[in-house]
C-alpha cells in the first residue's frame, strides 16, 4: 500500500488584511507579487520582503487593481502551511527562514544569542523541492 499524497497547503490557513506600503505615493505590492513572501513594513502595512528580512507571510490577494495606489489592501497568509520559492542559502527540512532575494526565502543564519528585538527567523520548513521551493509551516 502506498502513502496517499497530502495537500498540506489546505491545512488551517490563517489570513489577515494589511494596508499596502507605499514608496513615493506608489504601492510597493502589485499583482505580480501574489504568492510571494512579504514582510511587515510599518504599522499594519505589508510590503515585499527584503534580503534577510523577517517573514510576515505569503501574499494571497490584493483588492482593486495595480493602478489604484493608496486604496489597495493585502490579504496575507500569516499561519498554516504554504509553499514559498527559495534562494541560496537553500533551507533544509526543519530549518527556519528569513527573506531571500527577488521574492524568495532562504535558510535563516545561525545566531549566537538573540539580537535586540529577538531572533527574526520564522517557521519550520517541512519539505524542500530541490532549489525551487519549500513547504513551510508559518508558526
Amino acid at each position: 500500500m502506498t502513502i496517499r499524497p497530502q495537500n498540506l497547503e489546505a491545512v488551517a490557513p490563517v489570513l489577515a488584511t494589511f494596508a499596502v506600503h507605499q514608496t513615493g505615493g506608489v504601492d510597493d505590492l502589485k499583482d505580480a507579487h501574489l504568492g510571494e513572501p512579504v514582510m511587515l513594513t510599518g504599522s499594519n502595512e505589508a510590503g515585499p520582503i527584503s534580503n534577510g528580512g523577517q517573514l510576515l507571510g505569503k501574499l494571497v490577494a490584493l483588492t482593486l487593481a495595480d493602478g489604484d495606489d493608496g486604496s489597495r489592501l493585502a490579504t496575507v497568509q500569516i499561519g498554516g502551511v504554504c509553499r514559498l520559492k527559495i534562494s541560496a542559502t537553500y533551507p533544509a527540512a526543519g530549518n527556519r527562514v528569513v527573506g531571500g532575494t527577488a521574492g524568495t526565502v532562504k535558510q535563516a543564519p545561525a545566531v549566537s544569542g538573540d539580537p535586540a528585538g529577538g531572533n527574526i527567523a520564522r517557521g519550520t520548513v517541512l519539505a524542500v523541492n530541490g532549489a525551487v521551493d519549500c513547504t513551510f509551516l508559518l508558526n
